[in-house]
């Protein structure tokens, strides 16, 4: 059925990627949001990218590599994205103060911090290929074919994203050095 969309999409039908974009664009956005920790970001990601998929669509030489073709495009709007935010800003959630009663998941909420600020630190090329790996359970190979690169490359990157994320926690556990009685 997807093909048979794709198909009448490329043709020019715009109800049929109407429905290729809604029935995509939550899974798009996931995608995006792991990778650039910006809600309003994210969305602009997913809507150039969907944006370039209409008017490219018809240059898709398979129709059945469809999803990883949109899933490029939108990784790439994502690296736009990144570079166009000249300083990350934090997010902050505000919990509820009334609610029920639960279990202190401290060391959890703890731990998804840490986690968070470490993924912050990272340059959206190497929290791409995590969210690609960890968050869409791709291999390295699946990633190349996604990106277009080859899968030495891809192993290498995936590589190299661990370390700098492995980096960055530890660089966040650090204790500040005390200086003159205070610590900075």
């Amino acid at each position: 059925m997807d093909r048979d969309l794709v198909e009448q999409a490329q043709q020019g039908d715009r109800e049929a990627f109407a429905i290729l974009a809604r029935s995509r664009g939550d899974r798009l956005f996931a995608i995006a949001n792991r990778i650039l920790r910006d809600v309003t970001r994210s969305e602009d990601a997913v809507q150039q990218a969907l944006v370039i998929a209409w008017r490219e669509l018809r240059r898709l030489r398979d129709p059945d590599l469809f999803d990883a073709w949109l899933q490029r495009l939108l990784v790439h709007a994502c690296y736009r994205e990144a570079r166009r935010m000249r300083a990350w800003s934090a997010n902050v959630r505000f919990l509820p103060i009334d609610g029920p009663a639960v279990p202190d998941n401290t060391l959890a909420v703890a731990h998804r911090d840490q986690l968070e600020r470490g993924f912050r630190r990272l340059p959206p090329e190497q929290r791409a290929i995590l969210v690609m790996h960890h968050y869409l359970g791709l291999e390295p190979a699946e990633i190349a074919e996604t990106l277009g690169i080859p899968a030495g490359t891809a192993r290498s990157r995936l590589h190299y994203a661990h370390r700098a994320m492995r980096a960055a926690l530890e660089a966040d556990e650090r204790v500040p050095v005390a200086v003159g009685g205070r610590a900075s």
